[in-house]
């Protein structure tokens, strides 16, 4: 079942933790119908990206492989709004970051996991919300950030 144009139920239900375990990871129709809205926005970003193709790392967690993965308890993942991912025909997670930041795109929270992926969320709130996590001191600072800004905030 398609999400959108680019995304599908599959790629935005699988888990590797949920398939380890036996958790079920399908969603309820709240969860899908916020899926849906989701995928418009990663459409938005997709297209910023230069229509460059997206690998989804994690975007629907069922609470109970939220917990497996280590997630937050008020994940927006639980509910169908965020999405990890990357785009490595376009860049490193930095780069992806800061072109979304630059777009003007509208979204929740957007966190540059160093290293790893880009985490966007597009819960109601639309807070704008930008964050940088820096492992292994696993503390979310203010802004898109470079090792070094990390280092100094």
């Amino acid at each position: 079942m398609q999400l959108s144009v680019h995304f599908n139920l599959d790629e935005a239900t699988f888990s590797d933790t949920a398939t380890r375990l036996g958790i079920p990871n399908l969603p309820s129709e709240v969860q899908l119908a916020n899926m849906r809205h989701a995928a418009e926005g990663m459409e938005k970003v997709r297209d910023i990206l230069g229509g460059k193709a997206i690998h989804v790392n994690s975007w629907l967690r069922l609470p109970a492989v939220n917990v497996a993965v280590g997630g937050s308890s008020v994940s927006s993942h639980m509910d169908g709004f965020a999405i990890d991912f990357t785009c490595s025909s376009f860049g490193e997670p930095l780069a992806v970051c800061k072109a979304i930041e630059a777009s003007g795109l509208k979204f929740d929270q957007m966190i540059h996991e160093f290293g790893k992926w880009t985490h966007i969320s597009f819960a109601p709130e639309m807070r704008g919300q930008k964050l940088t996590i820096f492992k292994p001191e696993n503390k979310y600072k203010v802004g898109i950030l470079t090792e070094a800004e990390y280092n100094k905030a």
